[in-house]
């Protein structure tokens, strides 16, 4: 049986995959150790799991790095890499949305600022729009940039939009709903690909249950 590694985003959607692996049997006793280590084997399942930045997860699996990975609808939309999505996992949700202030929700500008770490993905929208926009790429802070003059509005991932709330901001435009993706290494699944459809229908039976909680 083949070794498969999986590529992880670091933070609270790793936590919620290892759970997932665990309760589908996959793997095992993963959770306590992944806290505190980069890279964790469990030889017993033959799976191997790897840490890493959310938005580098795509590109640990186009190129072979990872066989499996696990990230969010938003960050698969923004790079467009060259793998395959196959599931919808159910956590992880949140939205890709338009924010500003409140005035700048009836205003419209034809050389609105947008200030996002995602500008492929505000740049489509607004083009289908028919809006002409200039995008500032952000790596961080984006509810500033209107407080601050630097955009007029921003296109961000929100969860529970405390943090525009807590800024003065309101969501002017829902852009899509986005959550946790599995995706696969197209080689991968070609050799390997007993296992990780294995992998893929024991996932989504599980899956299927949280639909009906």
């Amino acid at each position: 049986m083949e070794n498969i590694s999986i590529a992880l985003p670091k933070g609270r959607m790793a936590d919620s995959a290892i759970t997932l692996f665990e309760k589908a049997g996959i793997a095992e006793n993963i959770l306590k150790d992944i806290s505190r280590k980069l890279v964790v084997n469990d030889h017993k399942n033959l799976m191997k799991f790897m840490l890493v930045k959310p938005m580098d997860v795509p590109t640990y699996v186009e190129h072979g790095a990872a066989d499996l990975g696990i990230c969010g609808k938003d960050i698969l939309l923004e790079q467009k890499k060259d793998c395959y999505e196959v599931l919808d996992l159910k956590f992880g949700f949140c939205k890709m949305v338009v924010a500003g202030p409140k005035e700048a929700k009836d205003s419209f500008l034809t050389n609105k600022r947008v200030a996002t770490k995602f500008p492929n993905i505000a740049e489509e929208f607004f083009r289908q729009k028919g809006e002409n926009v200039e995008i500032i790429k952000l790596n961080g802070s984006v509810e500033l940039a209107p407080i601050v003059g630097l955009s007029e509005v921003i296109v961000d991932i929100v969860e529970t939009g405390n943090t525009l709330r807590e800024n003065g901001l309101i969501v002017i435009e829902e852009i899509f709903p986005s959550s946790a993706r599995l995706i696969v290494n197209k080689a991968s699944l070609k050799t390997k690909s007993q296992r990780i459809k294995e992998i893929i229908i024991k996932l989504k039976e599980v899956v299927e249950t949280f639909k009906e909680v």
